[in-house]
């Protein structure tokens, strides 16, 4: 019989691409978890770590052996989440992540109506980078994330995640409230090429989107300042020290002389609910999802 706890390993060492990365994750030594790999070859007859210059990478018999262990890890989940949905009603623990923004407007009111209608279910909120939650759903940590769809991140058929759309975040033009376009309904990101621009850290995805969307309409943005935090960037706007894409769902300080400006050709990202394959029916993820839906739609 092969030792479940070392395919656990071995798809460690696939979602953090290093034996040393899998091994912290996991609470072993590096060594321990190249022992546990190469045991778990021996029981199946072949190699599954070969050199790679100075470190190890998996084989392609390993990357086989990888489609059956997410299959297997799948069917546990899904029949978890049917021994639970024996009781029905949603009870226990649910763990949920998220962005910054995610939790501040979807996932904190949704923990606040399961709070109020399922007495015996407890929630407990996560905040995380995007890329962090996909890590915490790894790892068991959470049972359900908001994600955004991001070059670099799981693929929609990854086996191991069940990502599905949940809404798409509009981005708005932010001037101050003395501005020209302060008073259009709409406007054409190009009439904005001649400003400068508050953008977030080079690292984030909505730097990316920043630029996605300014080059779309046929300029680079002169980036003028960069900051972390949505407040911390309509407070330079409002000091007309730049204009900025805002998502919608972002909420700024309202006393701040800022005005939000829906853009032509609705540049937007798109953000989804996202479990580890099997676990959606679980009761209590299901009564989350079903709320979601239920406040997404207003929350832009």
């Amino acid at each position: 019989m092969i030792d479940l706890r070392r395919l656990r390993v071995l798809r460690a060492v696939a979602h953090y691409g290093t034996v040393t990365a899998a091994a912290r994750a996991l609470h072993f030594t590096p060594s321990a978890a190249s022992q546990q790999i190469r045991q778990l070859g021996r029981e199946l007859g072949v190699d599954l770590l070969e050199p790679h210059g100075r470190r190890v990478r998996l084989t392609p018999a390993a990357r086989t052996l990888l489609e059956h262990a997410d299959a297997i890890e799948a069917r546990w989940e899904q029949a978890e989440s049917e021994l639970c949905a024996q009781d029905g009603e949603p009870a226990g623990l649910l763990r949920v992540c998220g962005f910054p923004v995610a939790v501040s407007t979807l996932l904190a009111p949704t923990a606040a109506a399961l709070r109020d209608r399922h007495p015996r279910l407890t929630v407990r909120i996560t905040e995380t980078e995007p890329h962090g939650s996909f890590d915490l759903l790894f790892e068991r940590e959470a049972d359900l994330a908001i994600v955004e769809a991001v070059p670099g991140a799981p693929p929609p058929g990854d086996a191991r995640f069940d990502q599905r759309p949940l809404l798409d975040d509009p981005f708005d033009l932010v001037v101050p409230d003395t501005h020209p376009l302060a008073r259009r309904r709409r406007v054409d990101l190009a009439e904005a090429a001649g400003e400068d621009w508050v953008v977030p850290l080079p690292d984030s995805t909505c730097h990316a989107h920043t630029l996605t969307a300014c080059g779309a309409a046929g300029f680079t943005p002169a980036i003028a300042h960069h900051a972390l935090a949505w407040e911390a960037i309509a407070a330079l706007v409002a000091h007309r020290l730049g204009v900025a894409l805002v998502p919608r769902l972002a909420h700024l300080p309202p006393h701040l002389p800022v005005v939000r400006v829906p853009c032509a050709g609705n540049p937007s990202r798109r953000l989804l609910t996202c479990t580890r394959r099997g676990g959606r029916e679980r009761p209590a993820v299901a009564a989350a999802l079903e709320e979601l839906r239920r406040i997404a739609p207003a929350a832009v």
